[in-house]
């Protein structure tokens, strides 16, 4: 599955849909590791994601961790409320940056 890049306010917004899965978790995580190796900030919108399972988690987190370590700027816009309900279960909603809106995180400011 394809899942869409668009360039937005100095971001990379990755948009994935549906579920994410083992059968689809490989081409998130390229897509999202790809924006951040070309030196670009990433927000992940999650908002059309129905089912996420730990496969689609640990991309999420392989790109946090990369984002970190290179100081860029990476969270999470529009969660689902079936990825939140993921995202508290593993306490991770306590580690990543989530925002409503890419306009939300403009305007927090860094």
């Amino acid at each position: 599955m394809a899942f869409p890049v668009e360039d937005k306010q100095g971001f990379s917004v990755v948009t994935l849909k549906g579920e994410v899965d083992l059968n689809n978790s490989p081409d998130a995580r390229k897509i999202i590791l790809n924006g951040l190796k070309k030196n670009r900030h990433v927000m992940v919108n999650l908002s059309a994601v129905e089912y996420i399972d730990s496969s689609g988690v640990a991309s999420l987190v392989e790109g946090f961790q990369y984002a970190r370590s290179n100081d860029l700027d990476f969270g999470l816009i529009d969660v689902s409320d079936a990825a939140m309900s993921v995202l508290k279960l593993a306490r991770l909603d306590q580690v990543f940056h989530i925002y409503q809106s890419l306009e939300d995180r403009l305007s927090r400011g860094s």
